[in-house]
This record gives structure tokens, C-alpha cells and sequence, in this order.
């Protein structure tokens, strides 16, 4: 996993057309994104798909995510798998699952999955909750899973794990280190490109 306290990669990526961004000024009509302008609130960067179980099991928490904190936070989601092995991850069904969601988020396209790997993202979903607080640079307070829940189990998608951290982080509070690795599909990286930490 990432170290905490690192910084915040730097990355320009395209917005998916059909993301709504009236939710936020600074961000509305912006593409590409860059991570420069983001530094008043934390950022919340969600490595998320269309098709993976997993992120369907807790697209409904991503849904109250946004509504709950959609306005102290970015929240940023976005998409690595390489569309070479899995068009399904494409632009358009994103759109569709943006529209299916009500999503006011920007979801991002991170085509060469360079992002994804300065994250040392492991699987959608993999959540990374960055804060300016500390010193004014946006620095890594966590990395892990939404909560304990799993498709075909019985505990419920509440997202307690990332909304303790998102708490703590805007109450200028110290986030708990104990943090879980995130579990999920692995990311679809592109042939004879996976990172060093893969497989």
C-alpha cells in the first residue's frame, strides 16, 4: 500500500462527457481535470469501473458518499482498466452508470493508467483520501477498503471505514492508521504493461 503521508500525484485526465459537474463551481465545465486547481478541500480519489461486482455491491454508498460529502470534499472517480481487454469499462457505459447512479461526481479516464500506479491501486474499488491540512500539500491520510462489506455477505455496505477517515480528516483530527487493504477485482491493466506489484 501507498505510504501515508505521501504526496499527491500530479495527473491531467479527461472527464467521461456525461458527468455532471453543476455541483461544484471550480470544477463545472473543466476537461481535462488537473490536480493542480485542487487545493482547498481533501480529495477523495475512487478506483472504480463499470462492471466489477464489487463496485456494483457499493455504488449505492459512492451515491450517498456524493450526497454527504460531496460538498467539504472532491470527490474524484476514476477509471484505470484498460479498455484494450475490457471494453465494457469504456466512456460510454460509464456515462451509463453515471446516469443510472445520479453521480454529480467528475469520473475520470486514466487511459495509461498512470495515475493507477503512482496510487499502487491494487482493485476496484480502491479508495485514496488525501488531505491539505497538514501543511498546506495534499498528503495521503488513507488508503483502503469503503468497509467490511462483500458481495454475497452478510454485513451491510455502510462505508464505515473511509467515512471514519473522511470524518477525522475534516475535523482536522488524525485519521487512525489501522487501515485495511481494499478487496475487489484487480485492475485490468494493459498487456505487458502491469506494475511491479501485480500478481
Amino acid at each position: 500500500m501507498l505510504p501515508l503521508g505521501t504526496v499527491l500525484p500530479q495527473f491531467e485526465l479527461a472527464v467521461v462527457k456525461s458527468t455532471n459537474l453543476l455541483g461544484d463551481p471550480l470544477l463545472r465545465g473543466v476537461d481535462p481535470i488537473n490536480s493542480k486547481i485542487l487545493v482547498e478541500k481533501p480529495i477523495l480519489l475512487m478506483i472504480i469501473c463499470a462492471h466489477c461486482p464489487f463496485v456494483k455491491h457499493v455504488e449505492g454508498e459512492l451515491t450517498r458518499l456524493d450526497k454527504d460529502y460531496g460538498d467539504k470534499v472532491y470527490i474524484l472517480a476514476i477509471a484505470s482498466n484498460s479498455l484494450i481487454t475490457h471494453p465494457q469499462d469504456g466512456p460510454e457505459n460509464l456515462a451509463v452508470q453515471i446516469q443510472q447512479q445520479g453521480w454529480s461526481f467528475p469520473y475520470l479516464l486514466d487511459l495509461d493508467q498512470s495515475l493507477s500506479k503512482a496510487l499502487h491501486a491494487a482493485c476496484t474499488p480502491d479508495f485514496f483520501l488525501f488531505s491539505p491540512y497538514e501543511n498546506g500539500v495534499q498528503q495521503l491520510m488513507y488508503r483502503g477498503q469503503l468497509d467490511s462489506s462483500r458481495p454475497k455477505g452478510n454485513v451491510p455496505v455502510n462505508g464505515e471505514d473511509l467515512r471514519a477517515a473522511l470524518k477525522a480528516v475534516l475535523e482536522v483530527k488524525a485519521v487512525s492508521p489501522d487501515q485495511k487493504p481494499s478487496i475487489g477485482c484487480n485492475i485490468k491493466w494493459h498487456p505487458g504493461q502491469e506494475p511491479f506489484w501485480f500478481g
